[in-house]
């Protein structure tokens, strides 16, 4: 019988794919970032120009946000996204676990 690895809800998918800690840190922090944008888009119902015109961005950027394309972001450029759209990004440190 194969061994089944979860990820606990609020953990670091990217630790468990291999990711260096750091680097892990990084995607996991933009992959948050990324689903709050998307949430957005999605509850207001917007179309991706609409949503282009909301968060100060051109109409392919919101394409390659909304197929996950993590690659393409950086946390600056997210934070810029949600500032323009007129959201507060907050930051907690704590100590690793």
């Amino acid at each position: 019988m194969a061994v089944e690895h979860v990820t606990p809800a609020g953990a670091n998918i990217f630790l468990d794919l291999g990711f260096p800690p750091g680097e892990a840190e990084n995607l996991k922090i933009r992959a948050d970032l990324m689903r709050e944008i998307m949430g957005i888009i999605r509850e207001r119902a917007m179309k991706q120009k609409k949503a282009a015109d909301l968060f100060g961005v051109s109409q392919p950027r919101i394409s390659e946000l909304m197929r996950g394309r993590i690659n393409e972001f950086s946390i600056d450029s997210l934070v810029n996204m949600l500032a323009h759209a007129g959201m507060t990004v907050d930051v907690s440190i704590r100590a690793a676990a």
